[in-house]
């Protein structure tokens, strides 16, 4: 498909920089498969579900994996954002004044980290190897700032408020260099009503990389490559999810990256198979949805594979209705803003 046609106007004023306080005061548009809209919030999801329903949240923990520092021997400065663990020591990384940057070369990072440039790869990015016997993550929490978007960025100061703003209650499991945004809304009253309720909660994991932030610059949906990202759904989490589908309550992903690690690990018979290891799943219209029933997620930037994820879900049109609505209503968009239930 043409990348234009996920394409709109957003005005700059709609893109949150703070997220609403509390979380759960954020609004939420519910999007049938047909029928009106509705301006709801997002403490109106226990009456929108049914009891016997599960949400399936991402426990992935954002890292501060935004580095700043420079190329030893030189004045050249370098900016690294870490998309992806290779292994203990070794991440692969989107370079920032990539062109100053060769194999071998080592950039001193603050706090006395330092990374040797192993490699280039195929897409531009690097392979950096993090020298020193301490483990990386606790170079990160020295030398690293959290890695807001660039949208957000790009338009204020990281400061001490984002490490609690851009980390989900759920949060676990280290890995992630982008939050599962739309978990950001919970809160325990939600949860406590949504117990009351009698919706069901399982979390998997799902370590989001930087590629998420990248545009796609092909012109059809069929040149562009995803990343790929790791991710882990237990056996038993698997064997809960078939049963709540098997007693016929409805599997709802919070957030887009809960619904690609389901679908990557949903057979053809609608059952969600235990899955461990790297996906790079590319979900357009005319995708045939075998895990998922609807999804709960923010709002999305144009021409993003986002968008195009929630048009398979909900259809193209319809879902450019809704963020029509969303913009005329003010909805507040991206990882601080609020939040949409499809339901199709």
């Amino acid at each position: 498909m043409r990348v234009d046609l996920f394409d709109f106007e957003l005005p700059q004023e709609l893109i949150a920089l703070r997220p609403a306080r509390p979380r759960d005061a954020a609004r939420m548009l519910y999007v049938p498969g047909e029928g009106a809209f509705e301006d709801l919030g997002v403490r109106d999801l226990p009456k929108l579900l049914n009891r016997g329903d599960v949400l399936v949240f991402n426990d992935t923990r954002v890292i501060p994996a935004q580095l700043e520092g420079r190329r030893a021997g030189g004045e050249a400065k370098i900016g690294a954002t870490l998309h992806k663990r290779e292994d203990l020591r070794r991440w692969i990384a989107f370079i920032r004044n990539a062109k100053r940057l060769k194999e071998g070369d080592q950039i001193i990072f603050g706090g006395g980290v330092t990374a040797i440039a192993e490699g280039r790869n195929a897409d531009g990015s690097f392979t950096l190897l993090f020298e020193g016997d301490e483990p990386v993550e606790v170079l990160l929490d020295r030398a690293g700032t959290m890695p807001l978007p660039p949208y957000i960025a790009g338009k204020r100061q990281i400061d001490a408020q984002d490490y609690e703003d851009y980390q989900t209650m759920f949060a676990q499991e280290d890995g992630a260099v982008a939050a599962p945004t739309a978990s950001l809304h919970f809160t325990e009253r939600l949860v406590s009503e949504l117990d009351a309720a009698g919706i069901q909660r399982e979390t998997l994991t799902l370590h989001v990389g930087a590629g998420t932030f990248l545009p796609v610059k092909a012109d059809d949906t069929d040149d562009h490559q995803m990343h790929s990202e790791w991710g882990r759904i237990t056996p038993e989490v698997a064997e809960r999810l078939n049963a709540v589908r098997a007693a016929g309550g409805r599997i709802i992903a919070v957030g887009t990256t809960s619904l690609r690690l389901i679908e990557s690990a949903a057979r053809e018979d609608r059952t969600i198979a235990p899955f461990e290891g790297d996906t790079d799943i590319f979900i357009t219209p005319g995708y045939r949805f075998n895990g998922v029933d609807g999804l709960m997620t923010n709002f999305h930037l144009p021409k993003s594979t986002l968008m195009m994820l929630v048009s398979a879900l909900m259809g193209q049109e319809r879902m450019m209705q809704a963020y029509a609505h969303a913009i005329n209503a003010n909805y507040r968009f991206y990882s601080y803003g609020d939040s949409s239930l499809l339901l199709p």
